[in-house]
């Protein structure tokens, strides 16, 4: 099959890499949680050689994801998990889950279900990465999100840019600490939690 393209991933990969590299270096086995194309699979487990990137989505994006693995051919690429947050959760824990894009398509009940699962998949000291726009106290940070915001509930009524706080309060409920909330081109956000565990 034609392997599916993001323009949007192909623009933010950079920017994010460098993001990761800083974040990563002592991390091993990352989940990432709507892996989308795939191209973000590809890029990073490329650059980041020591790292074992473990791909997950929906099953109807996997033939996409696993076109790029497959020509990829990376040693550090598992085959994708097929993996809804609303259904069963990988029987595995991994030291950094990182996504991309995800929180403002999803219903804000499923982002409740994402956040409180996550310590079923987590290690004592897990990192947690999400990049994508947030809001402020239900303040848009610049005209593009706000129109952004428009785009995304005339597509669907569940979707929206999430407020950071709200965001914030469900990653300390499952016992993730804000570490760094790094600003990224295109009104963007890299925000970074670590888990304290027992």
């Amino acid at each position: 099959m034609d392997k599916p393209h993001s323009p949007a991933s192909a623009r933010n990969r950079e920017p994010i890499l460098q993001v990761l590299r800083g974040q990563l270096a002592d991390r091993r086995h990352v989940l990432e949680i709507g892996s989308g194309t795939g191209q973000h699979a590809v890029y990073f487990a490329t650059a980041l050689p020591h790292l074992i990137w473990q791909s997950s989505d929906r099953a109807e994006n996997l033939p996409g994801i696993r076109a790029w693995l497959d020509e990829a051919a990376l040693p550090n690429t598992p085959p994708a998990l097929e993996f809804d947050v609303t259904g069963t959760w990988p029987a595995k824990s991994f030291d950094t889950i990182f996504s991309a894009n995800t929180l403002h398509i999803m219903a804000w009940v499923e982002v409740q279900k994402l956040f409180a699962q996550l310590p079923t998949i987590s290690t004592d000291d897990t990192r947690l990465i999400i990049y994508g726009p947030f809001n402020d106290g239900g303040r848009y940070s610049s005209d593009s999100n706000a129109a952004f915001d428009q785009s995304l509930k005339a597509r669907g009524a569940h979707m929206g840019i999430r407020d950071a706080e709200a965001i914030d309060a469900l990653a300390r409920e499952a016992d993730f600490h804000l570490l760094d909330d790094i600003a990224m081109p295109a009104n963007n956000r890299c925000r970074i939690w670590r888990r304290r565990g027992a």
